[in-house]
């Protein structure tokens, strides 16, 4: 399944996170790529349907794939992940959680995230804070 994912940074370094409804996991904003669209529109796209928040840019962080990124669905579809992650700093909207798939919006310091963290995007957060030392 291929598919973009968003880390979305405010003005004090802290990532977004949003708290599914499907696992009861926190993620980060993104899903599937749909028909005749690309990563970055994927990204736009599920960024705002997700938290209500519409990038006014977004940098490639990078591409993820492996054995990190099977995943099982709770309702039981298996999938292995290739993702393209971008970053976001510049946005603009209220954040609104979207009611089917998000049940929280936070903004966390990379120095205290939660403890559940949906398999998929743990390696790209991880990425992500190694990176930034």
């Amino acid at each position: 399944m291929v598919g973009a994912a968003v880390l979305v940074v405010d003005s004090k370094g802290n990532l977004l996170l949003q708290l599914r409804k499907d696992n009861g996991h926190w993620g980060l904003p993104g899903g599937s790529l749909e028909v005749m669209e690309s990563l970055e529109d994927t990204a736009y796209r599920e960024l705002l349907e997700e938290t209500g928040l519409s990038a006014q840019a977004l940098d490639f962080f990078g591409l993820f794939s492996g054995m990190e990124f099977h995943y099982i669905y709770p309702h039981g579809d298996e999938v292995y992940n290739v993702i393209a992650a971008f970053v976001c700093r510049a946005y603009e909207g209220e954040l609104t959680a979207q009611s089917e798939e998000v049940s929280a919006l936070r903004f966390f310091p990379l120095n205290a995230l939660p403890e559940r963290i949906s398999g998929p995007d743990l390696p790209v957060i991880k990425r992500f804070i190694e990176e930034r030392r």
